[in-house]
């Protein structure tokens, strides 16, 4: 189905205006957020993700509704994933509390425009190569190999941040100040302009996410082929997250079965899309040209009920893992 331009429009600048009023609300004057707040704000994104998947759901019908909630979901979990890393950055920095919400909100948004311009790039390349799934799918298992080895023992609080060559090469090009000034990006000393922490805290964030976004993207589109859907599940799993990292900040470290969870999902997808490269094979080296159906195509249903079951399934491990690791400590003691 073909989405109207003007769906996309107003689909933009609605979620434009939600990150908007998540700065205006949040951000502007600089807080540390209460347990209670993050809660709040956390639930409401989510309500306001899972009303639009209703009525996709209903406008669209069942296959891209549950399309859309699958990816959402899978895109939900990752961005959970990746605020282990975010924390690691903060502190790094040494950002204080008050500061955190404006350079992740920023960040996040940097995030999400260069996710939507691989989002094009990734549809582009579906449209005119049936063959990209086969490197979306091999990318994904080696995604989830990876995952494996550095995930295998939960995060670590004591792990340490590498900034990117792009961090690296502007903070070595732009001339910065080890100083906070209040929460501003930018700062003057001596008649002379500065970045300050925070400034370098947003682009490490921005960044990151990028890079995180290497493996979401193939993710969500091993669930649905509609970029429509691929982007406003990327868009939802963002809203929110600002209020997730503060809400989950002390219990990311508790879920240490979730980077294997993760890793079985991605492998999953990663198979489901090899699969659908090869009922619309078109390399001449295979099978000579011609689709492969040794392997029926995996239903959205079966996808959905996967990634629920594994999450489920990791995140009860881990809370019983750390549960009782806490009770040997105490003993110890």
């Amino acid at each position: 189905m073909h989405v109207p331009v003007w769906v996309w429009l107003a689909t933009v600048a609605g979620i434009a205006a939600l990150f908007i009023f998540d700065f205006c609300a949040h951000v502007r004057k600089p807080h540390d957020p209460t347990f209670k707040e993050a809660a709040w704000w956390s639930v409401f994104f989510i309500a306001l993700a899972v009303i639009f998947g209703g009525g996709l759901w209903w406008v669209w019908g069942a296959q891209h509704g549950a399309e859309y909630f699958a990816g959402f979901i899978t895109e939900k979990s990752l961005s959970v994933d990746n605020l282990f890393v975010f924390l690691i950055i903060m502190a790094k920095f040494a950002v204080p509390r008050a500061y955190q919400q404006k350079a992740l909100l920023i960040g996040i948004v940097i995030a999400l425009i260069l996710r939507g311009i691989f989002i094009a790039v990734g549809a582009a390349a579906i449209a005119q190569f049936s063959w990209v799934f086969y490197l979306f799918g091999f990318f994904l298992l080696y995604t989830a190999i990876q995952l494996v080895r550095e995930g295998a023992g939960g995060h670590d609080e004591n792990e340490e941040y590498e900034p990117n060559a792009i961090v690296r090469w502007i903070q070595q090009r732009l001339p910065a100040t080890d100083e906070f000034d209040s929460d501003r990006l930018l700062t003057v000393k001596n008649g002379k302009r500065l970045v300050t922490p925070l400034f370098m805290v947003v682009v490490a964030l921005g960044m990151t996410d990028v890079l995180f976004a290497l493996d979401s993207i193939p993710a969500i589109y091993g669930l649905t082929k509609e970029p429509y859907i691929v982007f406003t599940t990327n868009a939802f799993a963002l809203l929110g997250l600002l209020q997730l990292y503060f809400l989950l900040g002390g219990l990311l470290t508790r879920l240490v079965y979730l980077s294997l969870g993760l890793s079985f999902i991605l492998a999953f997808i990663g198979v489901k899309l090899i699969i659908e490269a090869m009922h619309t094979n078109s390399l001449p080296f295979i099978n000579g040209g011609q689709p492969l159906h040794l392997v029926p195509e995996i239903p959205i249903w079966l996808s959905m009920s996967i990634i629920l079951g594994t999450l489920v399934v990791t995140t009860v491990a881990s809370l019983i893992k750390s549960r009782n690791l806490k009770s040997a400590t105490s003993h110890q003691k």
